[in-house]
């Protein structure tokens, strides 16, 4: 099964097939009728929510929504904690709402670097119910105080410090582009910079959820990895995006490195330097395994080799036997032990697994979203940006 995904995702990412292996090849038709099929039931299901015949739920706070138009990779679960950051720094808890895919990794790194704080996570795949027993349990500000809040002065180079209620006043729809059942004041989407359409085409023959036209109904563009891509490969994404929305806003960030930690002891602290001058395995099951391969070239390692598997793929004593083969022939290479780094997606999605690699240091890369100055955008933009459509939206609607 993960040869066959890795398999679906070269397809998916590659735009001519005629020099493409023939398992490739022999794959294509069945794989474009199963793109036809989705595509058919995707303009159903979004016909159905249009003309109302599926009710779309309005909750009592503003509702902003962090998804994508393909899969993997894109900064969707950093740029959630983004935001939610931001609204408590600005005195609101938000609730963020998360199906918790594939055994709830991105939910798991979520609930890991927010806990203790005023921001609430709920998990389960019926959004509108999870929101509903945490306003229950916590209640919401009133939408008379949220307009308040929204016609202040918001727009400062650094907001004041606030008092922050425990009730809820935003929620936050992680991977909620195509989560259509709840109604949404800010449409954010996130785009992976290094390749953000493939080859063009729905999944499973390409990476697209939805047609490119879907941007027509996005509020905020960011383009993700800005800092992996070149000057050309920038101005070719601005223009397809504007191609189907010219208002759009587009920002742009990156992810940044911060330290590393050992599997074995996940609240110690060890600094980018310990890759420096080494021979390092990067292992990931990522929708994006070339940034983080990238990312870690660049804090100054010796070599870098890279294990990747599909993404969300839960590994098992055969994928830790792998590792353990491949680190050691690059021990045999270099005559030196190598270090095995992972992402924190890997880490949450079993922590165990990855303490039974014997004689290998096991390290996990912690890093941050960024938003950067690009093209006379930067942070104080793409925040001022997001307060003046959630405040348009929501404060008319109420």
């Amino acid at each position: 099964m993960e040869k066959l995904r890795k398999v679906v995702n070269e397809i998916a990412y590659t735009r001519d097939h005629t020099k493409s292996p023939a398992l490739h090849r022999s794959l294509l038709p069945f794989l474009t009728i199963a793109s036809s099929l989705y595509g058919v039931a995707l303009q159903i299901r979004r016909s159905l929510y249009r003309s109302s015949f599926f009710q779309q739920h309005r909750l009592p706070v503003p509702v902003i929504s962090v998804g994508n138009l393909s899969w993997g990779g894109n900064g969707k679960t950093p740029m959630v904690e983004y935001v939610s950051k931001f609204l408590v720094d600005s005195g609101i808890s938000p609730l963020i709402l998360t199906r918790g895919y594939a055994g709830g990794d991105e939910a798991k790194m979520l609930e890991r670097h927010l806990q203790g704080g005023p921001i609430k996570i709920g998990v389960g795949a019926n959004r509108a119910a999870t929101a509903a027993l945490f306003f229950d349990k916590y209640g919401c500000v009133n939408p008379s105080s949220i307009r308040t809040f929204f016609d202040q002065s918001f727009q400062h180079e650094r907001a004041e410090a606030r008092t922050i209620s425990e009730k809820l006043g935003s929620v936050i729809l992680d991977d909620g582009m195509q989560h259509w059942s709840l109604y949404r004041d800010l449409e954010i989407v996130m785009l992976n910079g290094l390749d953000p359409w493939g080859n063009g085409n729905l999944v499973p023959l390409g990476p697209l959820r939805e047609p490119l036209a879907a941007l027509e109904r996005v509020d905020i563009a960011v383009v993700h990895h800005v800092d992996l891509i070149s000057e050309q490969s920038r101005r070719d994404i601005e223009n397809t995006i504007h191609g189907f929305k010219k208002s759009i806003p587009i920002f742009y960030s990156r992810m940044v490195p911060k330290y590393l930690f050992d599997v074995k002891k996940a609240m110690s602290r060890v600094a980018l330097e310990a890759l420096r001058d080494a021979t390092v395995l990067c292992v990931s099951a990522i929708g994006s395994a070339d940034a983080f391969v990238k990312s870690i070239r660049m804090t100054g390692t010796c070599y870098v080799d890279r294990l990747d598997f599909s993404d969300h793929h839960l590994f098992d004593a055969q994928d830790v036997e792998t590792m353990r083969r491949r680190a050691k022939g690059l021990e045999n290479k270099s005559n030196s032990k190598p270090i095995i780094v992972v992402t924190e997606k890997d880490y949450h999605r079993d922590p165990m697994i990855l303490k039974c690699v014997d004689s290998y240091t096991v390290l996990v890369l912690c890093s941050e979203l960024q938003i950067t100055s690009c093209r006379g955008t930067g942070a104080d933009g793409f925040k001022s940006t997001l307060v003046r459509v959630v405040a348009a939206k929501f404060c008319v609607s109420n």
